[in-house]
């Protein structure tokens, strides 16, 4: 900016320069959706190791894509887990025009996944997750998160791992701490990633590597850039060695050199701008603070400055959000307890954690859900994938499109048909991609026991285990869930019943059980009973409603509203 010399002279300082509006940040989707516990995915040498599988990868490419077949030679894996692969990339991808996206399932495996998108994913493979922090305020946790279970009188004959897991409370890093640690991540192997999306100038050899526009833009796979209150900013647009290209021109090449200094300051000045933030909050002048690091007690839920709606410390009670309610795309349930609570929503992304005792309701999930480190919890969703933790005696009424896939150290799951509905469900479903004629519920996919990406050191001879499946729930224990009409009225909506088919088992236990209900009820209706007695009646049917409920495994948090 030009100096004013006409200006009259000012005491004041001179001013610092404006720093660049376009910020950096990293999606969060590869990292916590897109990372599978596969030994032969995850390679010491990385870069090395890689390297040579792209080559051969474009050897068998066909237009920069190889179906599920090329994946499963190439990387020497299952077709099931080839399969897995494709459909992790496609849950993680930054748009929903790629073919794969879009395709229908069946097409899945012939359409297959871009060479450079499956390069990125492998490499982040190698990607360690940060810790679980403990709760800052661990006798109201304590207060909150029952001390004993079913498991608790015989942890002396579990193994090491589940021991340790089994007397340590999860608390997910806050949101400025995980993506410090992506942040982190990429700043260590950008040189690396950079080098398999490059290629070599023609007669220079590797020593000058170049980056064409199309190449550079795979990098959207793992971060994106904004201006903050704004949509976010194609990477094309946001670097200056692209950003004034001719649209009817192919972009020249760039130096990948210069690329990697670029990303590179940029990647510092994002941390610089987490490292200030985290300062602003300890001092008190931060008014954007984070639900994950919020007092539980004077809020329950917030929307992050990037749309991620968080809901957390929820306690002994109900709690509900519809659509209107929800801002962003993605959701986050932490540390929620003894309670209902209901996300009647469409929504891309929703993660469920750290949560004991509680039914949660999500209402149509198109991308991925993952629930972990969860006790006692009833999830009930439809979703395209779901994606099983570290949980123990938890159960699932799914609606889900794919194989859920189970990893971790679990203990007593049970898994069932999606049992509810409310009147937007089908729009909602509609919206983000979920087929109702496809449900995958009883199909689950048990991976590893212990995850090559947490940070926690783990037990010799656990690691080749595999993770204890999920059981389906007895039809004769199914039961349908009802969604209150909290407001009343006739609610706007085309859904009249259960968008998922029951199987035959599931279907026939539900009409005997609403078989034997209207037999009951017509021999309540017959029965003369004077007052007294249809209150004595009402009592006694009340006691009964109870304690079937505790032997169903459900708690206390019904009860209030029996």
């Amino acid at each position: 900016m030009a100096e004013n010399t006409d200006a009259p002279p000012s005491s004041s300082p001179p001013s610092t320069p404006t720093k660049d509006p376009i910020t950096l940040h990293t999606r969060r989707e590869p990292f916590e959706y897109g990372l599978l516990p596969i030994p032969k995915l995850i390679f010491s040498d990385a870069a090395a190791s890689i390297g040579s599988l792209k080559e051969k990868l474009l050897q068998h490419a066909d237009s920069l894509r190889v179906n599920s077949s090329i994946v499963a030679d190439v990387l020497q894996i299952s077709e099931e887990h080839s399969r897995l692969v494709i459909d992790t990339i496609a849950a993680v991808l930054p748009t929903d025009s790629d073919p794969l996206v879009v395709a229908k399932p069946d097409n899945v495996p012939a359409i297959g996944v871009n060479v450079y998108d499956l390069i990125l994913f492998l490499y982040i493979q190698s990607y360690k997750r940060l810790l679980p922090r403990t709760h800052k305020d661990s006798a109201a946790v304590a207060d909150v998160w029952p001390s004993t279970s079913a498991f608790d009188g015989y942890l002396s004959a579990l193994s090491p791992l589940q021991l340790v897991r089994s007397n340590t409370r999860k608390f997910m890093p806050s949101q400025a701490d995980e993506e410090a640690h992506q942040l982190s991540y990429l700043q260590k192997h950008l040189a690396n990633i950079l080098t398999l999306l490059a290629e070599p100038v023609e007669g220079e050899g590797d020593e000058s590597l170049v980056l064409p526009m199309e190449r550079f833009e795979h990098l959207g796979f793992l971060i994106q850039f904004g201006v903050k209150g704004s949509e976010v900013v194609p990477l094309s647009q946001a670097a200056p060695f692209f950003a004034n290209s001719d649209p009817d021109m192919p972009a020249a090449p760039v130096p990948a050199a210069q690329v990697h200094d670029w990303l590179l300051q940029k990647i510092a000045d994002a941390l610089e701008r987490i490292a200030e933030r985290a300062t602003a909050k300890e001092n008190g002048s931060d008014q954007d603070i984070a639900m994950s690091d919020a007092n539980s007690s004077s809020a329950k839920a917030s929307t992050s400055s990037r749309g991620l709606t968080f809901i957390e410390g929820i306690s002994k009670s109900s709690y509900v959000k519809q659509a209107a309610d929800v801002k962003g795309s993605s959701l986050k349930v932490l540390n929620c307890h003894d309670s209902v609570i209901y996300i009647l929503a469409p929504l891309r992304y929703a993660t469920i954690y750290g949560c004991s005792d509680a039914t949660i309701v999500l209402g149509a999930v198109g991308k991925a859900l993952r629930v972990e480190h969860c006790e006692r919890v009833h999830v009930i969703s439809a979703a395209k994938r779901i994606c099983i933790a570290n949980c123990r005696e938890c159960m699932f009424y799914l609606g889900v499109n794919q194989r859920p896939l189970i990893i971790g150290d679990n203990h007593k799951l049970q898994v069932a048909p999606y049992n509810t509905f409310y009147p937007q469900l089908e729009e909602h479903m509609s919206q983000v991609g979920i087929e109702p004629t496809i449900n995958q519920w009883n199909e689950p996919l048990p991976l590893g026991v212990v995850d090559p990406h947490d940070s926690l050191s783990h037990p010799a001879g656990v690691s080749d285990a595999q993770a204890e499946t999920a059981a389906p729930l007895d039809p004769d224990q199914f039961t349908n869930f009802l969604i209150p009409n909290w407001f009343g009225g006739e609610v706007p909506g085309a859904t009249k019943d259960n968008p998922f088919s029951l199987p035959e088992a599931y279907m026939n236990s539900q009409h005997k059980n609403n078989t034997n209900l209207g037999e009951v009820k017509q021999v309540l209706q017959e029965t003369p009973l004077d007052e007294s007695k249809k209150r004595e009646l009402s009592s006694a049917l009340h006691v009964l409603f109870k304690d079937w409920l505790y032997g169903k495994g459900l708690t206390s948090r019904y009860v209030a509203d029996a």
